[in-house]
């Protein structure tokens, strides 16, 4: 079963794909820049609330997190608002205004109709540990001699952003867990896939007349715009993942449930480490054994093509015949 794509040629709702691509480019800036003021300002306005006085701003706690009392809520709350703006509002905006279509019409086949739910949370976290060994493998790429400047800047900001995903997830209250599990799994799951397969695959697809093409265009720049040099493959393959999740199943539900799994048992399986619950600590990808990986990746294709199957359309009487 694959997204039910429009076939003008003139792109949804007659829009040329320059121009589709430079109205939600537009709808995405505008959204950054908004997010970035209405997270700046929910920080303002809470830190009181959190004993901070004076009021603190944003960029202060991005830089240094862990100087601040009460830093991590704020963080937290203030990368939910950035998220939304980043990425299902702009979405949902430019579909409404420029495409005429809402997030339903993501959707070319009902979720109930969609088999094998249990099997993509399933491929999900089987496909976690082949992923980490291609995290290890990125992580260890080196740049020729002559694009040393470009590492070390690259470096740098691997580093800063590692820095504050540690943050991010050094949280030992349940009710930390839930905000973690809203902001880290629940609102990046949906606006990212609505972005990236919901528009962004659906139009390369119909572009291209290729939906593999489709699908790999739209994982690279959702890698991409994560800007973490040193995890673009493994992330990219995981986008492809998602990517084939929806054109199999004809349903954006599907890989938002995908994306929803692969965030939040992470940020379970780092909780239930600090609690001392579990010895496996997920971050650690330098733990993976080669052959668990290898497991993991033929278990893992092997339940994506099952998947496949059983959601291919169902052959007309006409065509029993």
């Amino acid at each position: 079963m694959q997204p039910n794509y429009t076939s003008s040629t003139g792109g949804f709702n007659g829009l040329t794909p320059l121009r589709s691509l430079l109205l939600l480019t537009g709808c995405l800036l505008l959204g950054m820049t908004l997010g970035a003021l209405l997270a700046d300002g929910t920080v303002y306005v809470l830190s009181p609330l959190f004993g901070q006085d004076p009021p603190l701003r944003l960029l202060p706690l991005i830089k240094n997190p862990g100087r601040y009392a009460n830093g991590w809520p704020l963080l937290m709350i203030a990368q939910g608002v950035n998220h939304l703006f980043n990425f299902l509002i702009p979405v949902l905006v430019y579909r409404k205004v420029f495409e005429r279509s809402n997030f339903p019409a993501m959707n070319d086949r009902p979720l109930v109709a969609v088999s094998g739910l249990g099997l993509v949370v399933m491929l999900v976290i089987i496909f976690m540990p082949f992923n980490a060994l291609l995290i290890e493998w990125n992580q260890n790429l080196t740049l020729p001699e002559t694009l040393a400047p470009v590492e070390k800047w690259m470096r740098a900001k691997e580093d800063e952003l590692s820095g504050l995903t540690k943050f991010l997830t050094s949280f030992s209250s349940t009710g930390q867990l839930i905000l973690a599990i809203l902001i880290i799994a629940v609102i990046p799951s949906i606006g990212e896939e609505a972005l990236f397969r919901g528009v962004l695959q659906r139009n390369f697809v119909q572009w291209t007349g290729n939906m593999h093409v489709g699908i790999w265009l739209a994982a690279a720049i959702f890698s991409a715009i994560h800007i973490q040099f040193y995890g673009f493959f493994p992330r990219m393959l995981l986008g492809a993942l998602f990517g084939y999740l929806y054109a199999w199943s004809g349903n954006l539900w599907v890989p938002i449930l995908a994306h929803f799994v692969n965030n939040g048992f992470t940020v379970l399986m780092v909780y239930l480490n600090k609690q001392k619950v579990v010895s496996v600590n997920i971050e650690e990808t330098e733990s993976v054994p080669v052959l668990g990986a290898l497991v993991s990746m033929v278990l893992s294709f092997g339940i994506l093509y099952y998947f496949r199957q059983i959601n291919q359309p169902k052959p007309s009487g006409s065509e029993r015949l």
